[in-house]
């Protein structure tokens, strides 16, 4: 048994499966430093789960079999046709191609409470503790907090996101590069598609939508609402730059701060690239559920430093068109997991070591992979018009070059 105390720098979804893999390999106290003041109920956007990976979760403990999910089973790939020719009855555009798509989908907030509720009753939550600065050696380490409380640790684990402290202790010549667009994201109650002409059922609850246009794409599908019984629309809409964005460092504008200009600019845009149907489905996202996020890369090419290590989003930051955020944060925790289980001993040094072999080759692969989505898709994306289900398939084919990492790796697989 490792024992001592373990400090996890944020507790989002990679921090609480972080902590409690911790507890489970011997750390005497593990306690969660989340910046954030109350619980992450508010994190209400959907993310993606591939049926493979998240029953390999299941099996590896990771994931309750019961965690609220909405199924989705067929990507419908569609484009606007020339002066909305062929939008069809319903305006939801020309048919590309409709994808097979073994996913589940998620409220980011019913896993995170899934994952937290799931946690050892020894692990600690600090919610409302900001870590400014962290440091260490091969034989420990300490964070700091705003009022300059150094506090000593056996070991430091960074979960906090694209803009990690930790990270910037362990491998700080690693920044997010911006890839040169953005997203905007919304989600809602999916009751308020009944306004739209064909409402609710023109768009089957278990598809998908990816609707194209020269230089992006918006994707749409269904998720669990937080409570019980409930759905939600989400989507993400890939996008130029926005002439009043700056960008100073990784920053996202959060829900309910975009002015009257700028939400209207966007349901512009989106009215004079998508066909109708998805341009109102984004026109009824109100201000509050909507916000941008600037689309960035980042690959460490290590992972830890002495007793501090990252990971999720402070070790990779992967663009979202690879399906696999979720994922891979769990897959994170699940090596450090079993890496110390495999080596057993009471230092964690080994575990370390393995654990930086096995997730920074995987997660410089995971980058890559979203590099190459991003190009096919958005920034060199084909001549829609031109397209059909043939020409798709062999062009999806061509993005995944014969390899894996659409929706995660298979867990446990290294490199």
């Amino acid at each position: 048994m490792r024992g001592g105390a373990v400090a996890v720098v944020g507790g989002s979804i990679a921090g609480s499966a972080f902590a409690g893999a911790a507890a489970r390999l011997g750390a005497e106290r593990v306690v969660v430093l989340e910046r954030s003041p109350g619980r992450l109920e508010d994190r209400g956007l959907g993310i993606c789960t591939h049926n493979d990976r998240f029953a390999e979760l299941v099996d590896a403990g990771h994931l309750a079999p019961d965690t609220r999910r909405h199924r989705l089973t067929v990507r419908r790939w569609a484009a606007r046709g020339p002066a909305g020719e062929g939008d069809g009855p319903h305006g939801r555009g020309r048919p590309l191609w409709l994808q097979p798509f073994p996913f589940h989908s998620h409220h980011w907030a019913v896993l995170w409470q899934t994952l937290r509720e799931q946690a050892p009753e020894s692990v600690e939550y600090r919610p409302g503790t900001t870590v400014t600065a962290v440091g260490g050696d091969r034989d420990g380490a300490w964070t700091e907090q705003a009022d300059g409380t150094r506090t000593p640790y056996d070991l430091v684990i960074g979960a906090d996101g694209y803009r990690s402290v930790v990270r910037a202790a362990v491998c700080p010549q690693a920044e997010p590069e911006y890839a040169g667009y953005v997203c905007w994201r919304g989600s809602y109650d999916s009751a308020l598609l009944d306004a739209l002409p064909g409402g609710a059922a023109a768009w089957p609850e278990e598809e998908c939508a990816t609707v194209c246009y020269p230089g992006g794409q918006v994707v749409l599908y269904r998720i669990p609402g937080f409570d019980p019984g409930s759905t939600l629309v989400n989507w993400v809409f890939y996008a130029p730059t926005p002439d009043w964005l700056r960008l100073d460092g990784p920053t996202a504008v959060a829900a309910g701060t975009l002015t009257d200009e700028q939400l209207d600019g966007m349901r512009e845009f989106a009215a004079r690239q998508l066909p109708p149907y998805w341009a109102g489905v984004i026109a009824l996202t109100p201000r509050e559920r909507t916000l941008l996020q600037p689309v960035y890369d980042l690959a460490t090419p290590y992972r830890t430093a002495g007793r501090l290590l990252i990971g999720g989003d402070a070790a990779t930051v992967v663009r979202p068109h690879n399906t696999s955020g979720a994922v891979k944060a769990l897959q994170d925790a699940h090596a450090f997991e079993q890496a110390g289980r495999r080596l057993g001993g009471d230092t964690w040094a080994p575990l370390l070591a393995a654990y930086d072999r096995e997730r920074s080759a995987a997660g410089l692969e995971l980058v890559n992979l979203g590099r190459t989505l991003g190009r096919a898709q958005v920034t060199g994306a084909p001549d829609w018009s031109a397209m059909d289900e043939p020409a798709m398939a062999e062009w999806w084919r061509g993005q995944l070059g014969g390899g894996g990492g659409f929706g995660g790796h298979a867990l446990g697989r290294a490199g």
